[in-house]
């Protein structure tokens, strides 16, 4: 059967015809992974500066708040108003944070999806 099959191709002359198509379709398909690898490439080369961008910030926050609570303290001559009052910044920071949440939510909603069309053109 599959003499007849390729008797007929090469008498119609279509075998160098599939050939290329399947040749197409596996170039094709190779050029997708490597667009798909330089992607997730791309993507966690992202994540890790993001990280990385969190950790220092984080630190920076730490060391800074510290410093903040340590000169409260010394200027105001009591051994825990300083932390206290650098305690009560942050829960200030967060009820402020939770109360808009919503609000805040969907302006960086509003402002990822504006991003994506951006990047879509």
């Amino acid at each position: 059967m599959d003499k007849i099959a390729e008797s007929i191709l090469k008498f119609l002359k279509l075998d160098s015809l599939v050939s290329h198509v399947t040749g197409y379709v596996e170039a094709r398909i190779e050029l997708m992974k490597i667009e798909i690898r330089e992607d997730i490439a791309k993507a966690v080369a992202r994540a890790i500066l993001l990280l990385t961008l969190i950790l220092v910030g984080f630190l920076f926050l730490l060391f800074l708040s510290i410093g903040l609570a340590h000169f409260i303290t010394s200027y105001l001559h009591s051994a825990y108003l300083g932390y206290w009052s650098v305690a009560g910044l942050y829960g200030l920071l967060f009820l402020l944070l939770y109360v808009f949440r919503k609000s805040i939510y969907a302006a960086f909603e509003h402002k990822m999806v504006e991003a994506i069309k951006q990047k879509e053109k």
